[in-house]
């Protein structure tokens, strides 16, 4: 499905580096398509890559991967092999992915390639960010599925249920839905811990006030994100008035959002809304990451981040105020950006929803 060889070929060629080390399972599948614990991927400026792989994945990687030769390392030595590839190419300089690789990793790696490193995560992050059509598809079915599993959550909570019982429905319905797996552990969090952004389920039945349920689907190797607030019987007023802004603040941003525009001047679209409100020191995180086949990937929205937001790219929006041992709100749409603004790929009302009222 994924055939990203060519560009990152293309974006070798740019470089200083005559080939390019993968070795992160998330960048491995990336460039082939084909999802494995274990293997090294090599590709060189002119095109040419193989995947060296143990005897474990090395019959089906064989059947599915088209666009690299595949070579089999049980009985031989990895880095021998790859080696021999990278003189056969006359590569003398490797571009690795520094940012994923472990210290203990890349000083092992230096010693054993016969080639000079250079830094190459950039290279594949600047890639990623950019996703094509088909890869917009599989996100907005990652997003249906967890939607439709989220409606299906939320219609069976009553007073008795735990945050920890949500949550296991919630994963257990967006498997039944057509996930692969959960895109991350689900957030459910209910009354006074709803202010601790990634607060994890507990085994108490959930409490009255706001209630925040933070999930996403794995599909076909790629993530949805969503985030959505209800409360848990009568809100009060005060409730209604940080609901109302955080939602307030989440509107603006997404009507903001345009490629073009820097991470931080997006964030600070959210923010203005919120400091405005006179809740600016209960906004504790970043409006934005990026989604896809990691969770959390470039790019991002925040006050620190001066880089220019790409078109393709596909970023949450999820702005929060979190009041400590009171309450918190959160609410999260996935978008995709364009030159002239953006398209909301979520499909979930951000109303304010009541339960066990």
């Amino acid at each position: 499905m994924r055939d990203n060889i060519a560009k990152i070929a293309g974006k070798v060629r740019e470089s200083e580096a005559g080939a390019i080390l993968i070795t992160s399972p998330q960048n491995r599948y990336y460039a082939t398509g084909f999802r494995s614990s274990a293997g090294s991927l090599v590709v060189t400026g002119e095109g040419a890559a193989a995947l060296f792989i143990d005897a474990r994945y090395f019959e089906e990687a064989s059947e599915k991967i088209k666009n690299a030769k595949v070579v089999c390392t049980n009985g031989a030595k990895t880095h021998e092999l790859i080696n021999a590839f990278l003189a056969e190419h006359g590569v003398t300089a490797l571009a690795v992915e520094e940012g994923s690789l472990s210290y203990a990793e890349y000083t092992s790696l230096d010693k054993l390639i016969d080639a000079r490193f250079l830094p190459g995560q950039k290279l594949l992050t600047e890639l990623r960010m950019i996703k094509t059509s088909e890869e917009l598809d599989v996100l907005i079915h990652a997003q249906r599925i967890a939607e439709k599993s989220y409606r299906e959550t939320i219609a069976e909570i009553t007073l008795g249920v735990t945050e920890r019982e949500i949550a296991a429905e919630l994963t257990c319905r967006m498997l039944r839905n057509g996930a692969e797996d959960k895109s991350f552990d689900p957030i459910v969090v209910s009354g006074s811990l709803s202010s601790v952004p990634h607060g994890k389920p507990r085994d108490i039945k959930i409490q009255r006030g706001f209630l925040t349920m933070d999930f996403g689907a794995l599909y076909e190797g790629y993530c949805s994100d969503t985030t959505r607030t209800v409360a848990i019987g009568e809100p009060t007023e005060e409730m209604l008035k940080v609901y109302y802004t955080v939602l307030k603040a989440q509107t603006a941003a997404i009507e903001a959002a345009r490629a073009g525009l820097t991470g931080k001047e997006l964030d600070g679209v959210a923010r203005g809304v919120i400091a405005e409100a006179g809740y600016g020191e209960y906004f504790s995180h970043s409006l934005s990451h990026g989604v896809g086949i990691d969770i959390h990937e470039a790019p991002n929205a925040a006050p620190s981040a001066t880089a220019v937001l790409p078109a393709g790219a596909v970023i949450s929006i999820e702005p929060g105020i979190y009041i400590p041992g009171k309450f918190g709100v959160r609410i999260e749409d996935v978008i995709w950006l364009m030159e002239g603004g953006n398209e909301d790929i979520t499909d979930l009302s951000s109303e304010l929803s009541v339960l066990c009222s």
